[in-house]
């Protein structure tokens, strides 16, 4: 072949070679979609229990080892409101944590309905009034969660999509409360297991409601299976001094049990 012709035909051969790469690297090189994320909810959001509560948070009780906070601090999005609140309801979200969100919100994360179904007053009586008073009190709550709780999360999830028609919604559940089949001083087996089921309970209804709005349920009782109370290596507290964080996630529990969630839904 003629030298001047052959180095024609090489050259062509190397551009038509090199357009993949070129191309690939342009890709690669593509910039995501700026994140933009509002952490909603009640105290299992805010992550009281955890300890290293932000200044200002109050009451509300936000802490820097929320998992909220942990996916910022992970991910840097673009911005980022921390709006979830201790002792929260589902009213309170809708009055008080709204604010933040807009067309422009990409990221929602939210665990509500624990406070409205009386969590707190479920656990001191089932630890303190022994284990009759329990599952009766139990039967209350799982009755406000089947009757009740549904409509109250469909008033929080509309307005949601309501203020961040774009946003990816991640609804956070909570955890079983108890390992079963083990020694647990203050509680009876039976009681435990109530308790358990009531969470169950509070879970598939959480499930059902947030999938019917179009948003993805975070289950956590898989990454707090064998970290229950009674389980020897619990992420939850148990009864404590001050009472706020009694029954709630430690940081470990914010960390492995929360955090992974979010980070697989978001």
């Amino acid at each position: 072949m003629h030298l001047p012709r052959f180095l024609t035909v090489f050259a062509a051969l190397a551009a038509l070679i090199a357009l993949p790469a070129l191309h690939g690297a342009g890709a690669a090189a593509t910039p995501q979609a700026a994140v933009s994320y509002v952490a909603l909810g009640d105290s299992y959001s805010s992550g009281a229990g955890a300890g290293s509560y932000q200044s200002g948070s109050g009451d509300c009780r936000r802490s820097n080892r929320a998992y909220p906070q942990l996916w910022s601090n992970a991910n840097s999005p673009s911005s980022f409101h921390f709006t979830a609140c201790s002792g929260a309801r589902t009213t309170d979200v809708i009055n008080n944590q709204l604010g933040p969100l807009s067309s422009a919100t990409t990221l929602v994360s939210v665990s509500i309905g624990g406070n409205d179904a009386g969590f707190a007053d479920v656990m001191t009586t089932c630890v303190l009034q022994g284990e009759s008073a329990c599952l009766s009190r139990v039967a209350v709550a799982r009755n406000y969660i089947s009757g009740t709780l549904p409509g109250r999360l469909d008033a929080v999830y509309g307005a949601i999509r309501g203020k961040a028609p774009a946003a990816q919604v991640v609804v956070l559940g909570y955890p079983r409360m108890y390992k079963l089949g083990t020694a647990c001083v203050g509680i009876s087996e039976r009681s435990r297991a109530a308790l358990n089921e009531a969470s169950d309970a509070l879970n598939e209804v959480t499930a059902k409601r947030a999938a019917d709005h179009g948003f993805r349920f975070g289950d956590v009782r898989s990454t707090f299976t064998g970290h229950e109370l009674c389980s020897g290596a619990a992420w939850l507290h148990g009864l404590t001094w001050p009472v706020g964080d009694s029954y709630h996630p430690t940081a470990a529990g914010q960390s492995g049990g929360y955090h992974p969630v979010l980070s697989r839904n978001a």
